[in-house]
């Protein structure tokens, strides 16, 4: 028995570990992403497909060092992530499935300025990225964006106009107020000084509106006011 018992504790001991080496890597590798690559899944809704026009050379990094094969011409492929110069996809390669990065001269696209457009989306996402990680809030973003940022806000409205969705969102910080009275003890005549009430009252506010699925106006409580509010592109829309 004391020898299961044994063998059960070190196994423990093993397992541990090596689960808390999983989650640290996994943390870490979240906050080492490369902050240059935009990764599309977490920036556009739809996937966005290319067509690859000739056979490329696919590297396992963005600055083309280590070849891995080549991907085959004639295919349709998502594109993953991107650079200013590079983009990442997965498609056939020689022999096999093969996932990497490909430079932009290698794919055309039904929209005819796919190559301006995405760099507008790689310029934006750089932008909206540092928003949210500093908890900021820009005219042009979007409503995801907005949450991703803020959070859920406090209130939430929505409502269809003749060009499409509108919203209003509001971000309020209420802090505790203690209210406190004074009364006299009848029989020592020592003066007291009691809790009465605690009330809730409005600390800031920040009021979000949306037109078309972006940010159109920013309003903001006197005691925010003072950081000039910071427009960005919205969103940007590719013809397929």
């Amino acid at each position: 028995m004391k020898a299961v018992l044994l063998l059960s504790s070190l196994l423990l001991s093993l397992l541990l570990p090596v689960s808390a080496q999983v989650r640290r890597t996994e943390r870490k590798s979240l906050i080492d992403r490369d902050p240059d690559v935009v990764h599309l899944a977490e920036s556009v809704k739809d996937p966005i497909e290319l067509r690859v026009i000739k056979e490329a050379t696919v590297f396992s990094d963005k600055n083309g060092k280590t070849k891995l094969g080549m991907l085959q011409a004639d295919q349709t492929v998502i594109l993953e992530a991107m650079t200013d110069r590079a983009y990442k996809v997965r498609g056939k390669g020689e022999k096999n499935g093969i996932s990497g990065w490909v430079g932009p001269q290698n794919f055309a696209s039904k929209d005819p300025n796919f190559v301006e457009n995405l760099k507008k989306l790689h310029k934006r996402q750089l932008e909206v990225q540092q928003l949210i990680d500093e908890k900021q809030l820009a005219i042009g973003m979007s409503p995801d964006e907005v949450e991703k940022s803020r959070g859920a806000p406090t209130k939430k409205q929505a409502r269809m106009t003749a060009k499409g969705e509108s919203g209003h969102w509001e971000y309020i910080e209420y802090e505790q107020i203690s209210h406190y009275q004074y009364v006299r003890d009848p029989v020592s005549g020592q003066v007291f000084r009691t809790l009465a009430s605690v009330t809730r009252e409005e600390k800031n506010k920040t009021v979000v509106e949306f037109e078309n699925g972006a940010v159109t106006s920013l309003e903001q409580s006197e005691q925010n006011a003072a950081s000039p509010v910071k427009i960005i592109v919205p969103p940007v829309v590719f013809v397929w």
